[in-house]
Formats: structure tokens, sequence, C-alpha cells
């Protein structure tokens, strides 16, 4: 099998020739390096990929970015008045210090500003197909509808907008949701076939069960439902403690999830997740990138691929790390290790 036809195997619950061993990207690997081209030579890459175009603000949106000394300031001209977010920086690194909402009204500014559907940009994509080939599997990558909300509010005040606002949450995420699904519509005519979905973790860790039936089940079911019209994968990002989340997962329908962090990160014990959900979904994990494959070495690291294929494998599992995209040469050399000794395990 190549890789994309042996990744595909796996994401629709079947048995490939050898469990498929993937890492999240390049990470901070050049692919033109001799690493690199190891990497995908041996390896099982997951590439997913943006496509253009903000689903969100579309492109009648009016939104800007001014520089001033450390700062960067986005404005969002509404109807109701313009709104902020500041990011600062320093030589080390960046963080927002500033959201565009604080408060229901705010949403309601935000929700004012015309809109047009965003122009699809699949150069990246293309590039990426091309230059994977059958070596990797490439995918569309975007937030889904919480993911809006949680961009323009602060984590406090995202909290605060479902304790005291409920109503304008639900509204935010319906409107991303229906304007995502014009969005996956475009892409998947492009001809898309796999799709990479951030965001329900924003539910799981901050609100809980409940908020994630309202915010993520009910209307990432509306997501899946056009990927699967057109014949293509589901795959669900959510990081954190998600035991108690699988029952809800399965009601989505989606066809894949990661990272299934073991603790202290997560609380997946991969053969109960096995056990409860992988009749249904692939399962995707667990060795967490920057604790584990870029710090430990190869004889750390193989005897605990080694537990994971046996309790999740053969089918319907991708041994990976936590999609931080971040890893560096150590964890690219593991992963190559751990895609050797998924080989010699399937023979």
């Amino acid at each position: 099998m190549t890789s994309r036809q042996r990744l595909l195997c796996a994401l629709r619950l079947g048995t490939p020739d050898r469990v498929p061993v993937a890492p999240f990207g390049m990470g901070t690997i050049a692919p033109e390096s001799q690493l690199g081209q190891q990497l995908i030579d041996c390896t099982d890459i997951l590439f997913p990929v943006g496509c253009g175009g903000d689903p969100f603000l579309g492109h009648a949106a009016r939104v800007y970015t001014q520089t001033e000394d450390d700062k960067t300031i986005t404005v969002y001209e509404t109807p109701q008045g313009p709104l902020q977010s500041v990011t600062r920086r320093t030589a080390i690194a960046s963080a927002q210090v500033k959201f565009a909402c604080q408060s229901a009204a705010d949403a309601d500014k935000i929700l004012a500003m015309p809109y047009e559907p965003p122009r699809v940009d699949m150069r990246k994509y293309h590039y990426w197909s091309e230059k994977l080939g059958e070596e990797g599997l490439v995918m569309g990558s975007s937030g889904d509808g919480i993911n809006w909300p949680a961009d323009l509010f602060s984590p406090e005040d995202f909290c605060l907008l479902w304790a005291d606002a409920p109503g304008k949450m639900i509204q935010l995420v319906q409107v991303a949701t229906e304007r995502l699904c014009c969005y996956y519509r475009q892409l998947c005519e492009a001809g898309v076939r796999g799709f990479w979905i951030f965001g329900p973790e924003y539910a799981s860790v901050q609100l809980g069960p409940q908020a994630y039936q309202r915010l993520v089940v009910e209307p990432d079911r509306h997501l899946v439902d056009i990927i699967h019209e057109y014949d293509g994968i589901a795959y669900f990002h959510n990081h954190g403690p998600m035991t108690r989340y699988y029952d809800q997962l399965l009601q989505i329908g989606i066809d894949a999830v990661d990272p299934l962090e073991a603790p202290p990160w997560g609380d997946c014990d991969i053969a109960e997740a096995k056990r409860r959900i992988g009749h249904r979904i692939c399962l995707v994990g667990n060795i967490d990138d920057m604790e584990v494959l870029n710090k430990l070495p190869a004889e750390t690291v193989l005897p605990m691929g080694r537990e994971l294929i046996e309790k999740a494998g053969p089918d319907g599992f991708i041994l990976g790390g936590t999609a931080s995209g971040t890893y560096t040469e150590l964890a690219a050399r593991n992963l190559i290790a751990l895609a050797e000794l998924s080989a010699q395990m399937a023979h």
C-alpha cells in the first residue's frame, strides 16, 4: 500500500498492510532536507492546509490591520461602530492582549457586518497534493462554528457569554455553521475529500457537556453530512480529557478523532477508547509531540508505540502525536523509527 492508501484504509476503519504512523505536517523539518525526504518516504504524513478566505467574515467585511511599535491592531468596521483586537509581541513571543468582543452587544455588531462568501484559494492544497503524491494525505483545514466566538472573545468573556447570554452564543455558532456549510460545499466541489476540523475543545475544555451538545454536536452534524455527501472524511481535532464525550462524538458521525491525549494532558485509555468508539471512529494518536516524541530517545518511545498498536490496531487506528505541527528533529526520527516498528509488527 502507498501511504495515502494506508491512511484512507485506516480512516475508513479498514485494516491496512500496517498501522499507519502519521506525522502531523512537516513540523519544523524542511521538506527539501535529507531528513524531510526520509520522513516523507518512511512515514504516512497527514497534511492539513487552509484553502483561502475567512469563512466566518467572508469577502465583504471591512477588516484591516495597522502596526504601532510592538502592537498589531485589527479593526473591524461594523455598521454599529468599530471593534478592535490587539496583539503585542516581543523578541521572543506574541500574545493577543485585547479581543474584538467583550459582550453580547459586541457580538451583535459583528453579526451586523456585511457578508459575502469567501474566495476559495486551492493553490496550497494543490501544491502539497502534488508534492506528497501517494506519500501522504492532504486535507482541508478549518475551525468549526464554535471557533468563531472563541476567536472573537477572550477565554474569560467566552465563558461568561455562555453563562450570561447563551442564546447569543448559540446564534453566533449557528451563523458560523451556516457559512461553513457553504464554504465546505465550495471546497468539496473543488475536489477536497478530507477535512481536519478544529475548535470543539473550546466547548469540551471550557464549557462542559451541555454546551458541547448545543455548540458542537448539533451544528457540526451539518458539516459532517456535507462531507459525507461527497464521500469525504470528517476528521475531528479535540484536545483535553475526552472520555466523557465519547458518546457525543458518535452522535456527530465523524470518521476520525485526534489526539486522544494520554494522562496527564488528557484522560484517554486507548484500549477503552477502542472498545467504546473504535467500531465507528478511527482513533488517531496518542503519543505527545512535545513531551515524548520531542524529548525521549527511541528506546523509550518504541515500547510505547508497540503497546498502542497492540491495543488499538490493526484496524481503524493511526499512530501519531498530538497534532501540534511543531515537532523537531528528534520527534521526526522517532516517528521514522515507529513506522519501522509498525512494519515489523505487521510481518
